[in-house]
């Protein structure tokens, strides 16, 4: 499918103008990258010499930074810890322009921080010396347990509240322990009497009922689980694990990642969509759902329809894979990618 420049400017052009709400599980991501130059008199381990660090917004906070990212004027919804990883984190959100007043901090829990630490190496590829990393170990700090009752009531006056002054809201569920059917209730009927969209990205451990909702968007792994069927790669199995879920949710459009094959659209009263991968270069998918979810949703509430929305996220995810880490892309990266995509189809 290929978007008119006059289309595509219409609703990219309004991404700025668009309010996204995030709920859902925040997390600090935490690197820190060394060199190993032996190993360890205690143990068999390699001794990483930390050379530099740095931390990002995670989680359901990452989906908050793609949408800024993409000029989306962003709010985030959650609960962290009164700790230091709680501090750091708001101070990044707070740095990008997320607005940050509906994250409820709490003694009674830690914020979800994941440190990974990775050593640097370099090898030769094409006569270029080039810097490459492998994750050694990641160390994760957090509870899994439900909220406490006095965060939980304070979080649904919260959302009452916001869901009528966003356009569209995003529940990300990491299964952290934030996001259980009561919310997800709440905020699915809220969001039906404002009129707002409601996007899901869900968790296969947490078999919630999503029906309301506008769009459901599982990866692949994640489709089979959720629909209690064997993993496999074939297309009939794929639309099969669909049938199944649009039969369980009653929901508008199920957007299911694959991968490096892409994204497929299933809208009812309408043939599955599929569009291919659009990535020039793989170097990193961490986050490249947090991105597809962000922009799909954006998309839909700058008038895009789903088709439309589907290949926004795709291009979008194609952007993010190509950069190391959790990145994110801004609306000229996206247009560019469509640029070149659209000028490969044609010399084709």
């Amino acid at each position: 499918m290929h978007f008119s420049s006059t289309r595509l400017a219409d609703i990219l052009g309004a991404f700025s103008q668009r309010k996204i709400l995030v709920i859902g599980d925040l997390m600090l991501d935490e690197f820190l990258w060394g060199k190993v130059t032996r190993i360890s008199p205690e143990a068999p381990v390699p001794v990483v010499d930390i050379q530099r660090r740095a931390a990002y917004p995670g989680g359901a906070a990452n989906v908050a930074r793609n949408l800024a990212s993409l000029g989306a004027h962003t709010s985030l919804s959650g609960v962290i810890g009164q700790d230091e990883p709680g501090h750091h984190l708001v101070r990044l959100l707070s740095e990008e322009g997320i607005a940050t007043n509906s994250i409820r901090k709490t003694p009674l829990r830690p914020t979800t921080h994941k440190t990974r630490i990775c050593a640097i190496t370099r090898q030769l590829h094409d006569h270029l010396e080039i810097e490459d990393q492998q994750q050694i170990v990641r160390v994760d700090d957090e509870t899994r347990a439900p909220l406490d009752p006095e965060s939980k009531q304070w979080l649904f006056n919260q959302l009452r509240g916001e869901i009528a002054s966003h356009d569209a809201v995003i529940i990300e569920d990491y299964a952290k322990g934030l996001i259980d059917q009561d919310l997800v209730t709440l905020v699915i009927h809220e969001a039906q009497a404002h009129g707002k969209i409601v996007a899901v990205d869900p968790n296969p451990n947490n078999p919630f009922d999503w029906s309301g909702a506008t769009v459901l968007k599982p990866n692949r792994r994640e489709a089979f689980l959720a629909a209690g069927l064997p993993y496999a790669q074939t297309e009939e199995a794929v639309l099969m694990a669909a049938a199944v879920l649009q039969k369980k949710h009653a929901i508008k459009q199920l957007l299911i990642t694959l991968g490096e094959a892409g994204m497929l659209l299933l809208e009812k009263g309408q043939k599955p969509y599929h569009t291919p991968t659009r990535a020039q270069d793989v170097f990193d998918v961490s986050g490249a759902g947090d991105t597809a979810i962000a922009a799909f949703t954006l998309a839909l509430a700058a008038g895009a329809d789903g088709i439309e929305a589907a290949e926004i996220a795709n291009h979008a995810a194609g952007v993010v894979v190509g950069k190391l880490g959790t990145a994110t892309l801004n609306v000229q990266e996206l247009q560019d990618i469509f640029t070149q995509s659209q000028g490969s189809a044609s010399s084709r």
